[in-house]
């Protein structure tokens, strides 16, 4: 089994522990922003050990829209390669928690569809990409079957 491997960054652990430890009642909402987020539960690409990050809670139907957005920055988050590499996820959301398959959306038409979800549901999402030249990625998490 692999071993779970909490992130670096203080707050993502801090958030990820009291998402779970609450069974998924509390840390529900991005630090100060009072928005929705969920838990997405994944395997690392070079370690093969499982990774847990927080992300904005953007719904398509059943699926959910996973946005590798890093604020803007120049690069990836870590996460965005685990994902292509291993597209097995886990989505926690609230009390809820389903195994779903994540695919990075290639397809122009449906990219603009989700992204169009994607700022409506966190309006920073526009931002990010204005200061960043790389393009940000969209994956859609879908119930596996």
């Amino acid at each position: 089994m692999p071993e779970y491997v909490p992130s670096p960054r203080q707050w993502v652990r801090d958030q990820v522990e009291l998402y779970e430890k609450s069974g998924g009642k509390d840390g529900t909402t991005l630090r100060d922003t009072g928005l929705p987020v969920i838990l997405v539960t994944h395997t690392g690409n070079k370690t093969g050990a499982i990774r847990k990050t927080p992300l904005m809670r953007v719904k398509d139907g059943a699926n959910y829209v996973l946005v590798g957005s890093v604020g803007g920055a120049p690069s990836n988050p870590v996460w965005v390669y685990n994902l292509r590499a291993n597209p097995a996820v886990e989505i926690r959301d609230h009390t809820v928690v389903q195994p779903m398959r994540a695919r990075e959306v290639k397809d122009e038409a449906e990219r603009a569809r989700l992204w169009k979800l994607a700022v409506a549901a966190y309006p920073p999402y526009a931002e990010y990409q204005a200061k960043t030249t790389r393009r940000i990625p969209v994956f859609v998490a879908e119930p596996r079957r």
